[in-house]
């Protein structure tokens, strides 16, 4: 292999058949289509390149071979977490990576150009004999510790040393040996382990190139940087690698030197400040004096009113030295569980940042007045450590958690977060405990929708007239550009171009249909394109003109880009206002009560929200709430439309708006479908609610060619009597507080298809043109006068 080390058990070959035999199993198990042919699309890839099944040892080829690689470990490599994880495939002891993640790739370019990857305090004897091990581990199944582990040193952009430590993934590697590679008995390995320093033993019974390695590792580095002065202490509790039960057996070997207590024990639990409750770690099996076997407790009847106070309240230590006197005047879970295992005395520290109660530290004795309040400053210069540590811990488990939503949902708007963190962490738990999990469709069970929309009115007839524009504005020029030519050249060409452009020209001027613009996209490409490229060589001032006609031009297609650039131009910055305004005041709907919220840009801005007592965690749900918020929608949807108008200084073209709420008066169901990874309705009657949705706002008013949505005014639209008296109020007080005016319409609207009965309130707008005072309205046809 090129670049092989010299001396090394193994002849390498890079091989990617292990995943590639992978990929075949899963396409024979597959049932869902979607991913039958994305394993085959990658299958189809990566067959026309068979060393990667074959292997190959020049390192050279990985760079040629970069693309199918890359589609290849697409999976082993998210895209998703490619600014998160410090990851790449790997030759092992060779330093050499490929298919690197984006944040590790940034990390080696901080390190500079002559930077050169190397394992710290590994010489050529250690990796020859760790080379060996694997060999004696993976093929002939002998159980040897190898479990030291390897470090990278690797400089930041400001040249200050960071160290990451590697995991090392040999899922897909294959080792065998050689015809003239020695058998390895037991006895060999008892006197190979007896002698790992004797290098040319181990060279003896697994001589220089005897094996063949097949495949590659993956390695995921950890920044494991630290202060200069590592202390035993936080060496032990930086080595993630550690689970975080035997963390906790190496802290309680420090503690029992510290406190000079042989039979000391250390326990830690979790404290969740949202939830106000206690929690085993990760809900492993680690050490909890607090909780016992419990995994998760109430603040409240875990400790006493005491120990609250100090340990959440004043994050200062809570000793009990006299279990035994503690337990007689309380009986909450602590107290239980300190005399069921026998303490008699006891340090609870609080594990803080910024004021913040993490976990707690809890040391315990068999001895009475072994552990109190004197003592327990001994923890002072430790418990910073701690505190890193436990924050790591707890931001690694959090990024879990995000991880697993980000995979299985998309991102999930803050009010319903921590549902989705709880079953997140039923996930992790139920991975962690037999590699078996699924995430759940999330459903919130009878819950209010709320619904509206702020229009752009006309936005095809708009966007039509903006292409329509722009297209004999084209043709005009390229008219001039061909009468100057005539007038230098007379040939007929130039006659028959000019009749061809003044007849689209009619033809745009009375209509613009859906091929009017493919039409002149032909005739430019076909007829007009060809021509300008000679007529740049008639003469200076024809040349001009063709490059003036040039930079007019959109590069990407060829047209005229000016009327629709203002159009596209207009609705980007309606759209953006809109979005960042009704953004800026959900976050005061949320404090009236949590609920789900979310809006999308089309022509305009729709959003939809759904209240009910199942979004909100541990919060009673009243319909107070309900109404509290309609009367927030309506509000907002008045000072949308006013910051709509306001806009008209500030865009390219004017256009107008039009503002919708569809009240929908019986609870649902919506579900988190995770194949679709978005909300949806749930139920076969609940997805009324959709259709009504999308076709409301084209509906006309019963009896008449009048659409239901008119500028100026608000449509409610409505299906119950009780909806239209509860609006009717809303609206009383809103036409005091000057956002509507006196012009109000009970409508009864034209069956859509599949929905019938609806009705509809509409009311005129009051707007405030004066930013500066609100308190002066006017109506539409005054704001248009003032507009115009």
């Amino acid at each position: 292999m090129t670049q092989q080390l010299k001396d090394f058990p193994f002849d390498i070959k890079i091989s990617f058949h292990k995943v590639i035999d992978e990929y075949e199993k899963e396409l024979k198990e597959a049932q869902n289509s979607i991913s039958r042919e994305y394993i085959e699309k990658v299958l189809e890839k990566v067959s026309d390149y068979p060393a990667l099944r074959e292997g190959f040892e020049d390192i050279g080829l990985l760079k040629e071979y970069k693309e199918p690689i890359n589609v290849l470990l697409d999976d082993l490599f998210p895209t998703i977490l490619t600014n998160n994880e410090i990851k790449a495939a790997s030759v092992p002891f060779h330093n050499i990576l490929f298919n690197s993640s984006k944040r590790l790739k940034q990390i080696l370019k901080n390190a500079g150009k002559d930077f050169n990857l190397e394992l710290r305090n590994m010489d050529m004897d250690i990796i020859y004999v760790f080379a060996c091990i694997q060999i004696l581990k993976k093929h002939y199944g002998y159980e040897i510790d190898i479990s030291r582990p390897l470090f990278y040193d690797i400089p930041d952009e400001n040249g200050i040393m960071k160290h990451y430590r590697i995991a090392m993934n040999a899922d897909f590697v294959e080792i065998f040996p050689k015809d003239e590679a020695p058998e390895i008995t037991q006895k060999d390995v008892d006197i190979l382990i007896q002698n790992v320093d004797n290098i040319e033993l181990w060279k003896e019974k697994i001589p220089p190139y005897s094996y063949v390695f097949k495949g590659f590792t993956i390695v995921n580095l950890t920044d494991v940087t630290i202060d200069d002065a590592i202390s035993e202490l936080k060496t032990t509790l930086l080595f993630e690698e550690v689970s975080e039960e035997e963390e906790l057996e190496k802290l309680q070997e420090i503690f029992r030197s510290i406190y000079k207590i042989s039979d000391l024990k250390v326990g830690f639990t979790v404290f969740n400040q949202r939830d106000m409750v206690f929690e085993r770690m990760n809900y492993e099996e680690a050490t909890s004096f607090i909780l016992d076997k419990e995994l998760v407790n109430d603040c409240d009847t875990g400790i006493c009113e005491k120990g609250f106070q100090k340990l959440i309240d004043d994050n200062s230590y809570f000793t009990i030295s006299n279990v035994e006197e503690y337990t007689k005047s309380n009986n909450n879970l602590l107290a239980r569980n300190l005399k069921k295992n026998n303490i008699k005395s006891c340090i609870l520290a609080p594990v803080a940042k910024n004021g913040k109660l993490l976990g707690i530290l809890e040391l315990v004795s068999s001895r009475k007045n072994e552990l109190n309040s004197i003592n327990a400053i001994k923890l002072d210069d430790i418990l910073p450590y701690i505190v890193t540590t436990v924050e790591r811990n707890r931001n690694d488990f959090e990024n879990r958690v995000k991880a697993v939503i980000q995979s299985e949902c998309t991102s999930i708007h803050p009010s319903v977060l921590w549902v989705f963190e709880r079953e997140a962490k039923k996930f992790i738990k139920d991975l962690d405990k037999d590699g078996l999990a699924s995430f759940k469709d999330i459903t919130f069970k009878d819950v209010y929708p709320l619904y509206g929309q702020i229009d752009i009115v006309a936005s095809s007839e708009a966007r039509n007239e903006s292409i329509k524009k722009d297209l004999l504005d084209q043709l005009e020029l390229i008219l001039n550009i061909i009468q100057k030519a005539y007038e230098v050249e007379k040939l007929p060409i130039y006659d028959q171009v000019k009749y061809r452009i003044t007849d689209f020209k009619t033809e745009l001027a009375d209509k613009l249909n859906a091929s009017s613009e493919q039409k002149v996209f032909n005739l430019l490409q076909k007829e007009v394109n060809p021509l300008m490229n000679h007529l740049k060589k008639q003469s200076e001032e024809i040349k001009k003109l063709v490059e003036d006609y040039n930079d007019k031009l959109n590069p990407e297609t060829g047209i005229v880009y000016n009327h629709r650039r203002k159009y596209d131009e207009t609705v980007q910055q309606i759209n953006r206002t809109m979005s960042r305004y009704i953004d800026k005041k959900q976050v005061m709907a949320q404090e009236i009560y949590p609920h789900y919220f979310e809006r999308y840009k089309t022509d305009g801005v729709d959003h939809n929200m759904y209240i009910g007592a199942s979004m909100a965690n541990k919060k009673p749900f009243n319909k107070v709430y309900l109404f509290n918020l309609r009367l927030w929608q309506l509000s907002t949807m008045c000072e949308m439309e006013n910051r709509f108008y306001q806009l008209h200084d500030t865009t390219p073209i004017k256009l107008e708006a039009a503002s919708l709420i569809l009240v929908y008066n019986s609870t649902m169901s919506i579900r988190y479908r995770m194949d679709e990874k978005k909300f949806d309705v749930d139920g076969t009657y609940n997805a009324r609610y959709e259709i009504i949705k999308k076709r409301i706002d084209k509906a006309y008013v019963k009896g008449t060619e009048e659409r239901v949505t008119q500028k100026g005014k608000l449509t409610i639209v409505y299906s119950q009597r009780s909806d239209e008296r509860e609006y009717l109020q809303y609206i009383k007080y809103l036409q005091a507080k000057k956002y509507l005016g006196d012009d109000i319409e009970l409508l009864e609207m034209e069956d859509v298809q599949g929905v019938v009965g609806l009705k509809a309130i509409r009311v005129n707008i009051l707007y405030s043109p004066d930013i500066e005072h609100p308190e002066k309205t006017i109506s539409y046809d005054d704001l248009m006068e003032e507009l115009h």
